[in-house]
């Protein structure tokens, strides 16, 4: 029984992830990595899964989610129940529910209700008899969980269910279905909690049913009864579907969408990601006009592009980028140090506005020394490029009071005073002098790391995507430049190109080529076992 509700489960997410029926062959590759499905034979494997849960059904040669009609009603003519359940406990499978109260909504307007309590067939608990007030007397007439439920299902009927927290009150109502039916509510499931998190983001930080009560100004305040709640819950609603209106959705389905956890919003997007390979490469991330929203590289294209979906959380640039996503496209190549390189040319070329942490050349600096005082200047230098003109200023600043031209000299005398400044009790100064310090200390770094960098003369060899081939990376005079080399003459000439290619091309300061420099220097201080490190030798280039 487990195994065929986990199927049922991966199967409703698939359906999901399509946005639509997805044809029985297709889902028997999915849930049993069939590599070919007869219809026949994929219909004989998925009978029991679809036949046996109440989510699924079969249109055609399809699977389908059953009632999918209803969620295309406009909201303003919906039909909702709003319900809220009281139990013995926090566990589905151990506790048992003691009341249920529901509510019918119909045109945006409470039409009828339903209340009853349910005889648990346990002792009740002090704490949740002290909490809500029902009493062992009570129970001992109320219907049992069978009866009862059987007349919410009744009650119920077709229409989409709504809850607040509803993980937990659909728990203990699945269970209890799954016990007379052997099957799974079907309807679909709105929880104001996730609504509520959506449309008033900002304005509310906590949404608790008591907050959200309070916040709406409800007529019925919760009292951990279910019916009372289970009416607060429904003033909510009603208030929470007219900003869903006001967010430009229109029918159900819209705040099905709206209301669904983050972790079910994106994964109805995994399949935008199927068939992604294994290989190193980058993928851009369109929104509906296909503009580039997001630019990334992963060694491993699928693992990386798979792990947006898993529910983690990222930075917020793209989790914009992640709800407004409609195509992802990606491109293999052959290591991730040619991948990390076309990263760094797409984003400079496309600017994506998910990757606005990334540097900007055009807007880098550079310190240098004019008569007595030290400026920040946009002309390329030796001392730069500096990715923060903030920083560079602060550098600047602590420079002035030195008199030598060595930018490294100047830190430890800095130091110092900076001693003195916080022994003398000046800490307003102390602390201004430590900004500047700080700042002068990232500058020296990175300008030594970039003076390294450019007098090195190498080659970096790396896969290519092509079988039989291989990249060459060749760094000199402060630039990278990239062959694709082969063995026999054609390679030879490829790697005498890309010397005299290297050695005419003379010194360079940009800041493009700085960036590309320090990518490369990432993967020199650990190269990966796909990396083989030369010199600038057209012999040794061609042994290796």
């Amino acid at each position: 029984m487990q195994l065929s509700f986990d199927a049922a489960d991966r199967l409703v997410e698939l359906v999901h992830a399509r946005r639509g029926a997805v044809a029985a062959e297709d889902a028997a590759r999915v849930l049993f990595a069939l590599e070919r499905a007869p219809t026949t034979l994929a219909r004989s494997l998925l009978a029991d899964v679809v036949d046996g849960d109440a989510r699924l059904t079969w249109l055609g040669t399809r699977v389908g989610l059953a009632g999918d009609e209803c969620s295309e009603t406009a909201i303003e003519d919906a039909e909702l129940v709003v319900f809220d359940l009281e139990t013995t406990g926090l566990s589905a499978s151990r506790d048992r529910m003691c009341e249920i109260g529901a509510v019918r909504v119909r045109s945006l307007a409470i039409d009828e209700t339903f209340e009853t309590l349910v005889d648990p067939g346990v002792v009740l608990p002090p704490t949740i008899a002290a909490l809500t007030g029902i009493t062992a007397g009570e129970l001992r007439g109320a219907p049992r969980a069978e009866l009862a439920v059987r007349r919410f299902l009744a009650f119920a009927g077709d229409a989409p269910l709504v809850a607040h927290n509803a993980r937990f009150d659909v728990g203990f109502l699945d269970r209890a279905v799954e016990q007379l039916t052997g099957q799974r509510v079907a309807a679909a499931v709105v929880d104001t909690v996730w609504l509520a998190r959506r449309l008033l983001h900002r304005r509310s930080e906590r949404f608790s049913l008591q907050q959200l009560a309070h916040f709406f100004g409800t007529t019925w305040q919760p009292c951990h009864r279910a019916l009372p709640d289970a009416l607060a819950t429904t003033e909510i609603l009603i208030a929470l579907l007219g900003l869903a209106q006001e967010r430009g959705a229109r029918t159900i389905s819209d705040v099905v969408e709206l209301a669904a956890p983050r972790a079910r919003r994106l994964h109805s997007k995994r399949s935008l990601v199927a068939g992604a390979p294994t290989t190193p490469g980058v993928y851009l991330f369109h929104d509906r006009n296909d503009t580039v929203l997001y630019v990334g590289k992963a060694r491993d294209l699928r693992a990386r592009l798979r792990s947006y979906f898993s529910g983690d959380r990222q930075r917020p640039a793209v989790e914009a980028a992640l709800g407004a996503l409609e195509r992802v496209e990606w491109r293999v190549l052959g290591s991730e140090l040619e991948a990390a390189i076309e990263e760094l040319r797409l984003i400079r070329t496309l600017r994506p506005p998910a990757n606005a942490r990334v540097g900007r050349p055009d807007r880098y600096v550079y310190l240098m020394r004019r008569r007595e005082r030290w400026s920040v200047v946009s002309e390329p230098g030796p001392l730069g490029p500096i990715t923060s003109k903030r920083k560079a200023q602060l550098a600047a600043r602590a420079l002035d009071a030195f008199e030598g031209d060595d930018l490294a000299a100047a830190i430890p005398p800095l130091r110092a005073r900076l001693r003195r400044l916080a022994l003398d009790l000046r800490f307003e100064d102390a602390a201004r002098l430590r900004d500047r310090l700080n700042a002068l200390e990232n500058v020296v770094e990175r300008i030594a790391e970039l003076d390294r960098l450019r007098r090195s003369s190498l080659c970096v060899l790396a896969p290519a995507r092509e079988p039989g081939f291989r990249r060459a990376f060749f760094v000199f005079g402060g630039r990278v430049s990239a062959r694709t080399l082969v063995q026999g003459p054609a390679g030879k000439l490829e790697v005498e190109s890309g010397l005299a290619e290297a050695a005419l091309a003379g010194p360079s300061l940009a800041p493009e080529d700085a960036d590309e420099l320090l990518v490369v220097s990432g993967f020199l201080r650990r190269p990966g076992p796909e990396l083989r490190l030369v010199s600038l030798d057209a012999s040794e280039i061609l042994a290796a």
